[in-house]
This record gives structure tokens, C-alpha cells and sequence, in this order.
């Protein structure tokens, strides 16, 4: 295994994280709690 294959498989795994990453943030699922933690900076105590 030469460094130009371990690079391309690290950037194939930076990418599938990034697409990974992506999916889980527009899950429907998730819409309650990210608007909830969206409203936490203007929330007063």
C-alpha cells in the first residue's frame, strides 16, 4: 500500500463522515431538538 492509496481512502472516509454528519443533521427526527438548543442564547434566567 502506497501513500497515494492511503490518502484516497482517508478522503473516501472524510467523505462518507461528512455525508454521515449531513444525513443525521436534516433527520425530521431531529427537528425538536435543534430547535430547542437554537432558542438556548436568547433564553434569560
Amino acid at each position: 500500500m502506497d501513500i497515494n492509496t492511503l490518502r484516497i481512502v482517508a478522503t473516501l472516509a472524510c467523505f462518507a463522515t461528512f455525508i454521515g454528519i449531513l444525513g443525521w443533521t436534516f433527520l425530521r427526527r431531529n427537528r425538536a431538538g435543534f430547535e430547542e438548543a437554537a432558542q438556548i442564547p436568547f433564553q434569560q434566567d
